[in-house]
Order: structure tokens, then C-alpha cells, then sequence
């Protein structure tokens, strides 16, 4: 039989899990988490990146610090902040896919951030294919220091920013096959929108950056190509 001493116990147990959810509940520090796994930032970064002023975001990185899902190094008197590790990145992922899945509130959210672009999807197996027949050329358009933190092999670099002055750059009668942060980044719908608008041929990766990471295919980090 189960004695005082021995609930209690149980009950701390619990508790300690329920922390590291109390740090998940907050859509920046989910935003921050997003960011951060596209590579280690500074916290004047992060905040710029996030739309938040840098107390507010030292805070949740705080938060998510003392919940051991990010970690930090000092270079001077800039703290730069990372993942703990990758099983942060897909705790996560799976995250945004169970709520997908069970909140009903989460697929109207998603459209309505997202917005609609009209282009096909191509897989991971699909863009290795095409890529490699030299069918298609592969277009990173989030920020220059995430694709110098890692990127996927072969990929051009013009963030969605550059894009519209920059689409001379781009073969005109190649396949572009667009990615960015993951799943629900919508700088690849907006890069899609804006090539097919100058009459380009354009498709998305069905997720991005993060989710190609997790199913560990080859990665490269570096300077723009």
C-alpha cells in the first residue's frame, strides 16, 4: 500500500514534468524555439527576429533556459543562445503536429497565416531526384546567417526579402523549388507567390529546414553560394 511519503514523491515527479510544459506555454518562446533551430543566435537577433523588445526577450529565453531546452556560451559581452539539443527540435516538431492534428483552432490559424500560393509540394525523395537529373534548382530564402548556420546541399541563397531584385539571378526556364524554416515557415509561400507572379515556375519543399535536420539527410554550413 502507497504511503504518504510515497504520493508526495510521485507528485513532485509530476510536477517536474509539468515544468517543461509551463515553458512551452507561450507562443514566442515557441517562436523562439522555431528560430533557434535553425542555428545558435544572439539575443539582439533573436529579438529583431521575433518582434520583441530585448527585455521580453530574455525573459522567455530565461524561461526556456531554466527548463533546460536552451542553452548559451558567452563571447564577450554577447551571450549567444542554442538548443539543448535535438531532441528539443523534435519535441518541437511534434508539438506543431499533435496540436495540428487535435486543436481544432490550429489548420484555420495555419491558412490564414500561410495563405494560399496554388503550388504543387514536392518530398524530400522527390527534390533529391529532381535536383540531382538537374531538373530543378533548390532556393533557400530564409535569412543569410540561418543558411550559413546550415543548409541543404546545392541550394542557392536570396532571402524572400531580395527576392523581387534579385530574380534576374534565376535561370528563367528552370523548375525552382522553394524551402525555408519548416512546415509552417511562410516565407517560402511568399517566395512562390512572388515567382509565379513574374511568370516563374515555382514549387515548394513539403516542410523545410527543421524537418530535413530531423530525418538527418546532409546538411552544409558556410558561406553564400
Amino acid at each position: 500500500m502507497r504511503d504518504a511519503t510515497t504520493s508526495g514523491t510521485k507528485a513532485a515527479l509530476y510536477d517536474a514534468f509539468a515544468a517543461s510544459g509551463k515553458a512551452l506555454a507561450s507562443g514566442k518562446r515557441l517562436e523562439l524555439l522555431d528560430l533557434l533551430a535553425q542555428g545558435e543566435r544572439t539575443v539582439d537577433a533573436l529579438a529583431k527576429a521575433a518582434g520583441l523588445n530585448l527585455t521580453t526577450a530574455s525573459a522567455h529565453l530565461q524561461t526556456l533556459k531554466q527548463a533546460g531546452f536552451v542553452a548559451t556560451r558567452r563571447e564577450g559581452v554577447r551571450i549567444h543562445y542554442r538548443l539543448a539539443g535535438e531532441d528539443v527540435a523534435q519535441l518541437f516538431a511534434l508539438l506543431r503536429k499533435v496540436a495540428e492534428t487535435h486543436q481544432a483552432a490550429v489548420p484555420a490559424a495555419r491558412d490564414a497565416y500561410l495563405g494560399e500560393d496554388g503550388a504543387a509540394e514536392v518530398t524530400h525523395e522527390e527534390l533529391r531526384a529532381r535536383v540531382e537529373a538537374g531538373e530543378a534548382l533548390l532556393l533557400d530564402v530564409r535569412p543569410a546567417e540561418e543558411y550559413r548556420a546550415g543548409h541543404i546541399p546545392g541550394a542557392l541563397s536570396i532571402p524572400v526579402g531580395e527576392l523581387a531584385e534579385r530574380i534576374g539571378e534565376l535561370p528563367e526556364e528552370t523548375e525552382i523549388v522553394v524551402y525555408c524554416r519548416g512546415e509552417y515557415c511562410v516565407l517560402a509561400y511568399d517566395a512562390v507567390r512572388l515567382l509565379t507572379g513574374r511568370g516563374r515556375r515555382a514549387i515548394r519543399l513539403n516542410d523545410g529546414m527543421l524537418e530535413w535536420r530531423l530525418a538527418e539527410l546532409p546538411v552544409e554550413a558556410g558561406d553564400l553560394a
